[in-house]
C-alpha cells in the first residue's frame, strides 16, 4: 500500500477528507487545486472589506469531522473553535409575523404555540419525532453506505426494519408530508425550505428530506474565523499526514491507459503518474469532457433538467435597520408554488423570492442581535434561489438589478431596510458555472426529485477502474458534512480495490 500513488483533483472538503484517509493508510497522496487555497464551495469574498463567507455558513453533523480528525490521531476541538447556535433561524412572513426556531425543540414548540396555537405546537412535536425516526432509519442504511439502492436498503433494514422504512414515507413528497403535521400555511412553508438544503423543490423531493430537521436538532455551529477555518484545518491535518498540495495547478486532462486511470496532466504542462485518481468536482465536469475525452465515458451524462438549484448572492459590509437580525434569517415570499415553478419549470429567477440573510457578526461569541449600533455596517450575505442556467444565460446587469429590487422589496415588506446593496459583491449562476464548470451553476449536483433520485446520484466508483469521485454532487449528497462523508467513502472504495488487486 505504501507504494500506491494517488492524485486528487480538487481540494474541496470531499477531496481533503479522501486525502486524509488515504495518506493515513499509507498512500502517497498529491492534491491538485486550481485555486490558491483549499475549500471548494467553502469560499469567501473580500473585495470590499473583510472576508465574508459566501458559501456554506454553518456546520451540522459535527460528528463527521470529529470522527475524521480522531481517526487521523488528532482532535477536531483542538483544531477548530465552534460555537453552537441557540437561535437556529429567525423567520419573517409577508403578513408581518415572525418566528424563531431554537436548538431546544421544546422552546421551538412553545414559540410555535404562541405563533400559531397549541394544535400547531403538537404538530411540530409529532413532526420532530418523525424526522428523528427518518434520520435514525437512514443514517447507516443510506447516509454512511457506499452506494445504497432500494433493494440494499430493504435488505439492510431486515424484517424488523421494514415498518420503519414504510413509516418514513419514501414515496410521498415533502410538501404533502408536511400537511400531515401543519395546518398553518406559514409553518408548512417554513419546514418545506428543508428541500432547498439539497437544491430541490419541496413539491418534488421525497418526504425523507424531513431528516434535515433532526440534523439541526442535533446541533448547528458557527466557526471562529469563518468556514474557511474548517477547510484550513482539514488542509493542515492532511499535510501533517504527508499529503502534498499543489495550489494554482489546474488539471485539464485525465489519462486512461490499458482501461485504467493512469495519470493527470495540468495546464502548466506537468504530467503526474498515479495508480489512483479521485476527482473532487461535479461529476458533470468529467462526463462533459472537461478532463479530456478518455475519462468522459467513466461517468454517466446528466441532463441539464436534472440540475439542482443555483443562486444569486450578494455579500458585503452593509447597513441594516428595522429588523432584529440573528445569524440566520429567512424572509419568505408570498407564493412558494410559484417560486419553485419559476425556477424549475420556467428557468427564471423568481419575481418574489424567499431571501436568506446571514448576519455573520451576530451569534454566540459575537455581537448580540441588538448590540450593533444603529447605522453600523456589518457583514451580510444575501441569497435567493435561482435556476442552474449559468451556461446558457449570461445574467446581465439588468438581470442583477431586477433581482436586487425584488430582494429589497421582500425585505422591506418584512420590516428590514438595507442600505448600499449596490456596493455588494454579486455572484450569479453564470459566475458559479465559471467557478464549478459544467454545472450551469448548480450548487448541489442533481436535484433530489422523485423517490429514486437519491439512488441515482453518482457513487464513488466510476465505470473506469482507478477513477473515483468525491464531493457534494456524489453520494451521500450535498452539504459540508455530506461532502466529507463522500470523501471518506471514496477513500474506503480505493483501499478496498487496491487490496483486492
Amino acid at each position: 500500500m505504501g507504494a500506491s500513488r494517488v492524485a486528487i483533483v480538487g481540494a474541496g472538503i470531499g477531496g481533503l477528507a479522501a486525502a486524509i484517509d488515504l495518506a493515513r493508510a499509507g498512500a502517497q497522496v498529491t492534491v491538485f487545486e486550481k485555486e490558491g487555497a483549499p475549500g471548494g464551495k467553502i469560499r469567501q469574498t473580500a473585495e470590499h472589506g473583510p472576508a465574508i463567507d459566501a458559501g456554506p455558513t454553518v456546520v451540522t453533523m459535527k460528528w463527521v469531522f470529529e470522527e475524521l480528525f480522531r481517526d487521523a490521531g488528532s482532535s477536531f476541538a483542538d483544531a477548530v473553535t465552534t460555537r453552537a447556535l441557540d437561535v437556529l433561524a429567525r423567520h419573517a412572513f409577508d403578513d408581518g409575523s415572525r418566528l424563531d426556531l431554537f436548538a431546544d425543540h421544546t422552546r421551538s414548540a412553545a414559540a410555535i404555540g404562541d405563533f400559531a396555537g397549541a394544535k400547531e405546537a403538537r404538530g411540530f412535536l409529532d413532526f420532530t419525532k418523525r424526522a428523528q425516526e427518518t434520520y435514525r432509519t437512514l443514517e447507516n442504511a443510506f447516509i454512511r453506505s457506499d452506494q445504497p439502492n432500494p433493494v440494499s436498503l430493504v435488505m439492510g433494514a431486515g424484517l424488523r426494519g421494514l415498518g420503519d422504512l414504510w413509516r418514513i414515507s419514501p414515496f410521498s413528497n415533502l410538501w404533502k408530508a408536511l400537511g400531515d403535521h401543519f395546518g398553518d400555511p406559514r409553518l408548512r412553508q417554513l419546514f418545506a425550505r428543508y428541500a432547498t438544503y439539497c437544491g430541490s423543490s419541496p413539491f418534488d423531493c421525497p418526504a425523507t428530506l424531513m431528516l434535515v430537521a433532526d440534523v439541526e436538532r442535533q446541533g448547528v455551529w458557527i466557526i471562529d474565523g469563518g468556514m474557511q477555518r474548517l477547510a484550513a484545518a482539514c488542509h493542515e491535518l492532511a499535510v501533517a499526514n504527508g499529503v502534498t498540495f499543489r495550489f494554482g495547478n489546474e488539471v485539464e486532462r485525465i489519462g486512461i491507459e490499458l482501461g485504467r486511470a493512469a495519470w493527470v496532466a495540468s495546464k502548466s504542462g506537468e504530467r503526474f503518474e498515479a495508480q489512483t485518481i479521485v476527482v473532487n468536482a461535479d461529476p458533470a465536469a468529467v462526463s462533459s469532457g472537461l478532463f479530456g475525452p478518455d475519462a468522459a465515458p467513466a461517468v454517466a451524462a446528466q441532463a441539464p433538467s436534472s440540475r439542482s438549484l443555483s443562486a444569486v448572492t450578494f455579500t458585503g459590509e452593509i447597513e441594516a435597520a428595522g429588523f432584529s437580525l440573528v445569524h440566520h434569517n429567512v424572509f419568505f415570499g408570498r407564493d412558494y408554488h410559484q417560486e419553485f415553478d419559476d425556477i424549475f419549470r420556467f428557468a427564471r429567477v423568481p419575481s418574489d423570492p424567499t431571501v436568506y440573510v446571514c448576519a455573520q457578526d451576530r451569534g454566540p461569541g459575537r455581537a448580540h442581535e441588538s448590540g450593533l449600533q444603529h447605522g453600523k455596517r456589518e457583514r451580510l450575505f444575501f441569497l435567493v434561489n435561482a435556476p442552474a442556467i449559468g451556461d446558457t444565460h449570461r445574467f446581465t446587469s439588468e438581470d442583477v438589478n431586477r433581482c436586487k429590487k425584488s430582494i429589497l422589496t421582500r425585505l422591506s415588506r418584512c420590516g428590514l431596510s438595507i442600505k448600499d446593496l449596490d456596493q455588494a459583491t454579486v455572484t450569479t449562476p453564470a459566475d458559479f458555472n465559471r467557478l464549478f464548470p459544467a454545472t450551469g451553476g448548480a450548487l448541489y449536483g442533481q436535484a433530489s426529485h422523485g423517490w429514486t433520485a437519491s439512488f441515482t446520484r453518482p457513487s464513488a466508483r466510476t465505470r473506469c477502474p482507478g477513477l473515483y469521485l468525491a464531493g457534494g454532487a456524489v453520494h451521500p449528497g450535498p452539504g459540508v458534512p455530506m461532502a466529507a462523508l463522500s470523501g471518506r467513502i471514496a477513500a474506503r472504495a480505493v483501499l478496498a480495490d487496491l487490496t483486492s488487486r
